[in-house]
């Protein structure tokens, strides 16, 4: 009897071609609509990790905060080597740390000027941020402690400087300091609005302290946390050790700030699915729309076929399977719909994702539940109008003109 009903639905869709795909275009566009926002919303959602995760995945850093100290009647306070010796050696969870500075200067390869920003850091550095040397090598401790000149330079500066020349051993100057080049870094891309982090060159931190800013001074501290330690409990810990070390005393603002990068991920990436679904419930009203247009269409079919419905009665049709007839012919619609959705869905989310420039995540589950949802709705709105045809009276309905 199924496969019969089926039989029938797919016939009377064929005989009134133009009116189906009109009925269905709600059920196409709400479909389309509520997977292409779920997908891109999805590839933005994994492209911030992506970015947040590069700045190191399980990190804390700690900032001066200079309003705080400016409203105190002082200047921004700098940490230091002992802050790093002593939160090594105190606060517990932690993996490694490592302070850094940094400045803004001209560097220069072959007569090529190029405005950048180098770095003072550590091999722990570069660790915890989760940068990657693919070509020659990181500093030496011998480096790192001996203060040497030499560096490792992002992908934008070598482009910008050497081009398709080979940049490892070859001469950089920074600044007033020269040095060679003994690695270059994997491409990072943006970190924020406006910020490359591929447009910078890491030296020893002891080298950029003497110089180029010319004193001791930490401006940050980056410290990699053990994924089995809690990163709040780590965070309390710190915020008093730096407290006492600092000399503030209780009441007063902190003349620091603590940066959870895994707190900012977790907490962009939840923004987003919210964003995400927010818009995917907007855009499924339009699948209400296309609900109401297959109730529409339906019953005009009804009418359209009143007498062939009582013909059907007369010869001993149950009123069942007239009802599985029109319930099975809405289903059709609106599955013929979800499916041509989601063939959209996949061609606008690749257009989308590629304009954009994040990830494309067309997930096979979102699909299958689309497709199986869109079929329920037929089952929704299909079943008013095939109850009024399985309702009919066989004699009222043969005296139908």
């Amino acid at each position: 009897m199924l496969g019969a009903s089926l039989l029938l639905a797919l016939r009377e869709i064929r005989r009134h071609l133009l009116r189906s795909i009109l009925t269905v275009l709600g059920i196409v566009i709400g479909v389309a609509a509520v997977i292409t926002m779920v997908t891109v919303g999805n590839g933005v959602t994994a492209s911030v990790r992506t970015q947040i995760a590069s700045l190191g995945a399980n990190t804390l850093m700690v900032v001066t905060n200079a309003a705080a100290r400016q409203a105190g009647g002082g200047p921004p306070r700098n940490f230091t080597r002992e802050d790093i010796q002593t939160i090594r050696e105190q606060i517990g969870g932690i993996d490694a740390v490592a302070g850094q500075a940094n400045s803004s200067v001209t560097a220069t390869a072959d007569g090529i000027n190029w405005q950048t920003s180098v770095t003072g850091t550590t091999r722990d550095g570069i660790a915890i941020q989760s940068m990657k040397v693919i070509s020659g090598r990181a500093f030496t401790a011998e480096e790192e402690v001996a203060g040497k000149s030499v560096c490792i330079i992002g992908e934008t500066v070598r482009k910008n400087l050497f081009a398709s020349v080979d940049p490892l051993g070859r001469e950089l100057r920074v600044g007033k300091i020269t040095c060679p080049v003994i690695g270059v870094l994997k491409e990072r891309g943006q970190g924020g609005p406006g910020s490359d982090q591929d447009d910078t060159v890491l030296m020893p931190l002891r080298t950029v302290q003497r110089q180029l800013i010319g004193t001791t001074d930490i401006y940050w501290i980056v410290i990699g946390v053990n994924p089995a330690f809690d990163n709040k409990a780590v965070s309390a810990d710190l915020s008093n050790l730096l407290r006492e070390r600092r000399h503030i005393v209780p009441g007063h603002e902190d003349d620091f700030r603590l940066i959870d990068m895994k707190q900012i991920s977790d907490t962009v990436s939840g923004t987003l699915k919210v964003m995400t679904g927010l818009v995917a419930a907007i855009a499924s009203i339009s699948l209400i729309v296309g609900g109401i247009g297959i109730v529409n269409i339906m019953l005009v079919s009804v009418t359209e076929r009143t007498r062939e419905i009582g013909i059907r009665l007369a010869i001993g049709a149950l009123a069942r399977e007239v009802r599985l007839q029109f319930l099975t012919e809405a289903v059709v619609l609106c599955s013929l719909g979800g499916a041509i959705g989601i063939g959209l869905a996949f061609g606008l989310s690749l257009m989308l994702t590629k304009m954009m420039g994040v990830d494309f995540d067309f997930n096979p589950l979102i699909n299958l539940g689309s497709l199986l949802f869109s079929s329920f709705l037929g089952i929704v709105f299909g079943y008013v109008p095939a109850q009024r045809a399985a309702a009919l009276n066989p004699i009222d309905a043969l005296r139908h003109e």
